[in-house]
Parts: structure tokens; sequence; C-alpha cells
């Protein structure tokens, strides 16, 4: 499961720096993980989990496989981007295509970095970019009303679907997003969702770009921040985006004493990651044998069969059963046969709710 977050921001408030810091994270860790397309404007990037080193050292697995998140660099926000300013367009169609937002903005002062809008002000930053990804949402729904008014003259069902669009016009004619609009599971705005793919529907993360020096979050500009998410329901790191590109380039020791010396046990990178995961509602299971240990992502609530078509769409298809090994208990016991012999490895059916971190193994036929 590719998990996709697109970084937005306005001119210089550290958004390519953040970026290119990933893309070194990648270039750093390709080896580690198959298949890794990379592109001008996509970091895959490894999520840093030491659960998967305490596998590894049991198993001695010829590979150890960690989940990955996709970064995509999305371009051209400025003030009239829902209009087409500068590369509205383009910034619009690559961020549909993603499943998260990390909003950049600037908490920094540097008087050789020009601000665009004239001085720091993080929530104005905030609310410049929201309110164009709002018109740019409005834009969208009403050409959908437009069309779909005129075939729910002879429609009934389409009339509901009409009438909870224009009430989600009006939600978002209040400068609210999408996503806070209240909705059910089958109600006539599910059509709508599912093709229009909202801008403002998307889960967003604010990324406090800070100095080196402020990394401890309690600057005034970040704490605006933190005070606006948290109105918004929204999730916040604070980063230097500076540092993280300085990190990009050293080995594994070099990084844990560099990130030492600022009193951190982990960088914003590692951070924005686990946020990102936490923000989507996700978690990883693990796979461990001869040939590799390896996470798997999957949402939070999926049962087995759903979590097996992960690895493949025949696991799901062909469901039997999943023998399953507590990740503590695994550590603990040193391995799955120590796990068997304790009698702490389960067999479970279709039913069961896989949990973030179980060890697994599926059984299928097809």
């Amino acid at each position: 499961m590719a998990l996709g977050v697109g970084i937005v921001g306005l001119p210089n408030v550290g958004k390519s720096t953040l970026f290119n810091a990933l893309t070194r994270a990648q270039h750093a860790e390709a080896a580690n993980y198959p298949f890794c397309t990379i592109e001008p404007n996509k970091a895959t990037v490894p999520m840093t989990d030491t659960r998967l080193d305490a596998l590894a050292a049991i198993v001695k697995p010829a590979q150890v496989v960690k989940a990955t998140v996709d970064f995509i660099d999305i371009a051209g926000l400025v003030r009239g981007a829902s209009k087409g300013e500068g590369l509205g367009n383009k910034f619009l169609a690559n961020i549909r295509e993603t499943d998260a937002v990390l909003q950049v903005v600037r908490c920094f002062a540097d008087d050789d970095v020009v601000h665009v809008e004239g001085g720091i002000d993080p929530v104005r930053d905030i609310e410049i970019i929201e309110t164009e990804l709002v018109l740019a949402d409005m834009q969208s729904l009403e050409k959908r009303i437009d069309r779909i008014s005129r075939q729910a003259r002879a429609d009934k069902e389409l009339r509901k679907e009409v009438d909870a669009m224009e009430r989600l016009m009006q939600h978002l004619n209040e400068g609210r997003p999408v996503r806070t609009f209240p909705r059910a599971e089958g109600d006539a705005l599910g059509n709508t969702l599912t093709e229009l793919q909202f801008l403002t529907d998307k889960p967003v993360i604010y990324c406090a770009n800070v100095g080196e020096t402020e990394l401890d979050g309690g600057g005034a500009q970040v704490e605006r921040v933190k005070a606006h998410a948290s109105e918004k329901g929204c999730d916040v790191v604070v980063i230097s985006a500076k540092m993280e590109a300085e990190l990009a380039g050293l080995t594994d020791s070099e990084r844990d004493d560099f990130l030492a010396s600022y009193g951190l046990k982990e960088s914003g990178l590692d951070q924005t990651i686990r946020m990102a995961y936490h923000t989507l509602g996700l978690a990883s299971y693990f796979t461990a044998g001869p040939k590799e240990v390896r996470a798997w992502t999957f949402h939070r609530g999926w049962g087995a069969p759903r979590c097996a078509g992960v690895i493949h769409t025949d696991f799901e298809r062909g469901f039997i059963r999943a023998e399953v090994i507590a990740y503590d208990d695994y550590v603990r016991l040193n391995g799955e046969a120590g796990a068997k012999a304790a009698g702490v490895m389960r067999v479970e059916g279709k039913e069961y709710i896989v949990q973030d971190g179980d060890v697994m193994h599926f059984l299928f036929n097809v």
C-alpha cells in the first residue's frame, strides 16, 4: 500500500529544502526496498521502525524491508492558484492524487530569505493556502451541481444528491473544508465525494519549519500554529528543514550523534512519517522468515483477509486462516519456535481484526 503525502506551501517557507532532504534520504535507502521509482517530484522514503531491527536480530533474514511513504512535491501554490495563477492547475491536479497534505509553514526569521507575503505569519500563510483549496473545491462542486441538476428533474434520487451538494456548497462558502462536513455511510453525497476527490477532504498535517535553535517547539510562532491546528482538528510536526538537509547526508552513527547534540532521539522526517501514519489511521504488521523481515501497511480496523490482500490479492481471495504472534511475545520468546512452545501463537479466522505489530503467516488456497 503506497501512502502519498503532498507537500504544499507558499514560496520561501522551506518546502523545497525539506523535499530535497527527503530525496537524499531516498537515495541513501534505495537498496533497502524493491521497486523504488525515483521521479523528479517524488521521494519514496522508508519508515524507521525499531521493531524491524528486533525481529531481524532474531530471524537473521537475507533482507529487511521497511514500510515506505511517498512524498510528492506540489508545485505552483501562490495566491490565486485556484484561478490558475502560477502553476495552479498542476498544483491542483497533483494534490488530488495524494492521501494527505503536509502543509509547510515558515516559523523562522531570516533576513536573507524574503517572505512572499512580506513577513513571518504562519497562520496567515495557512489561511491563504486553505482559502485556495476551498475555492478550488467550490469550482468543482459548482460544475457538478450544474450538470446533475438537469438530470435530477426526472430522478428523485439525483434530486437528493443535488440537495446534499447544495448543503455542502453552503458549508464551503462559509470557508469550512469538506472534511468537516457531516456525513453518513450511504448518504446522497457519496458519489460526489468519490468522483471529485475534494482537496479539502484530505487530512492535513501542519509542518512548522523552525530554525535549528528552536527545535524544542516552544517558539511563539509554533504555538500559534499549534493553537490553529487544535481548532481545526489537525496534527502538527515541528522540524528544521535546514537541519534535515544536513542529516540526510550522514551515516547512521553520525546521524545519531548529531541528533543527540540537539537533545533529539529522532529526526523530523521520522516524526513526519509517523505523524502521517497516525493521521491516516495506518499501522504495520510484520512477516518474518529467512528470506526477509518485512513491514506491511494496513488501515486500523481491517480484518485478516483484507490485510492478507496487501501482500497479494490471491491471499485475500483464497484466505483460510492466519497464524498470529503479538510482537512483544515474538521478541520475548525469541521467535516463532519459542512462541509456539509457550502456546501464544494463535490461529485466527476471517473475523480477526489485525493489530499493529502482529507477526503473521497467512494460509490460503486459490
